[in-house]
């Protein structure tokens, strides 16, 4: 039932999991959805991602050690993370901003939001699969997650990072592993892998199958999802919202939801959220192993995060503060390429197919912007960074909660928009 306190007509700005995970829970309050997208469902960073639903891994992007990477190494193509030189106001004021939460104190206050985050995304995921019926997507227990190493050494510094999330709050279920063992569950390993962590307790998924089912079920719910619009403007007559799309096409609704990803500050800034968000893209492609692996494998050290598809494997990684718009840089999936290609074996690298760039939404501080603007008819969801896929179906839930007048998960005050 809808409540008092609630729209009739909700316009969602976005069609990856966070605009769908929005429409799906205001329609569990009875409102009317419609859903619209530049380009349509999943086009953006929700559809090549690795599809990881691992409270375990979700940390602040933010960490000390990313500073002491030297910034000769953040301009080479070849590293983890790239920052194209560039004089780009936004850019640089991102930058300025996200280097000075990148401080041991900060991080461990961000280690101990997303420890309060806990499992609560895996129980919005749960929610949604509850009410979509046997027909929707599974997500499916990684039993367990593994992570691979080179060194013990480089074991050690995850191993420290999962202290860190024990002594601020959360929880993390793991046992040490060597090559050996790890290759007795993954025999497309190499030797390049001397060292291991399992992790127990985290979940994956196959993201575009994932996200062509929840696009489904809120369609057969009753929402609008139009693609190929492209909103230019939002506008707040005081008493709802016109959604102007490019050729002349608007919406009218009694509120709006942006959830645009890394284009989110070009509609919200007006309504007062300042925070920069700025794209930090992502790369992956796929390919088919000689011996399928049946896990999701990380090597953290590299940077690269693997997850099997059903009949495909998908290798992901880097990221790549520049243009949310710029094409696909070659030497990118390259380097993922040289750096994944020691720790397996039975794999043509050369047989790739799906090669894919993605921009994430990335905030300076790390937390997602996730409530109302200054205007009670604007809502924004985004500056997930990496981690949208995991929050997206609790993002949803905070907004239809913040929309209704209902009660949110208090986790939600960590993400004000305005802040």
């Amino acid at each position: 039932m809808v409540s008092a306190k609630a729209p009739g007509h909700v316009v969602v700005v976005g069609a990856g999991i966070v605009g769908l995970s929005t429409a799906w829970y205001l329609q569990e309050h009875g409102i009317g959805v419609t859903v619209v997208d530049r380009g349509g469902v999943a086009s953006g960073s929700s559809w090549g991602n690795a599809g990881w639903l691992t409270p375990a891994l979700t940390l602040p992007l933010s960490e000390p050690s990313v500073l002491s990477y030297g910034l000769k190494a953040m301009i080479d193509p070849a590293s983890p993370l790239y920052i194209p030189l560039s004089a780009d106001p936004r850019l640089l004021k991102f930058l300025a901003g996200f280097a000075r939460n990148c401080t041991p104190g900060k991080w461990r206050a961000a280690m101990g939001v997303f420890a309060e985050v806990g499992h609560t995304g895996l129980d919005a995921f749960d929610e949604i699969a509850q009410a979509s019926g046997p027909g929707a997507e599974p997500t499916r227990p990684a039993d367990p997650f593994l992570t691979g190493f080179a060194s013990a050494a480089d074991r050690d510094a995850l191993v420290k990072e999962f202290n860190v999330i024990r002594e601020t709050g959360g929880s993390v279920d793991y046992s040490l592993m060597t090559g050996e063992e790890l290759r007795a569950l993954e025999p497309t390993l190499g030797h390049g892998v001397v060292a291991g962590i399992g992790i127990r307790g985290q979940r994956y998924m196959n993201p575009p199958a994932f996200m062509d089912s929840l696009a489904r079920s809120v369609a057969e719910r009753g929402a609008t999802i139009t693609g190929a619009f492209n909103v230019v403007d939002v506008r707040d007559s005081g008493t709802g919202v016109d959604v102007i799309g490019s050729e002349g096409r608007s919406l009218k609704a009694d509120a709006v939801v942006l959830a645009t990803g890394a284009w989110l500050g070009t509609l919200a800034r007006k309504f007062g959220v300042k925070r920069v968000v700025q794209a930090g893209r992502g790369y992956s492609f796929t390919v088919v192993p000689e011996s399928m692996p049946s896990h999701p494998i990380y090597f953290p050290a590299q940077r690269v995060a693997c997850t099997p598809l059903g009949d495909r494997f998908r290798v992901a990684g880097m990221m790549e503060f520049r243009d949310a718009d710029a094409p696909l840089d070659p030497r990118r999936i390259k380097a993922i390429v040289e750096a994944a290609s020691p720790m397996f074996t039975g794999i043509n690298w050369e047989d790739r197919a799906e090669e894919w760039v993605g921009a994430r939404p990335c905030t300076t501080d790390g937390f997602p912007l996730i409530g109302a603007s200054k205007s009670p008819r604007v809502h924004v969801a985004g500056g997930h960074g990496m981690w949208g896929i995991a929050l997206g179906p609790l993002t949803g839930k905070m907004i239809a909660a913040g929309l209704t007048g209902t009660t949110a998960p208090a986790i939600m005050r960590h993400f004000n928009p305005l802040r």
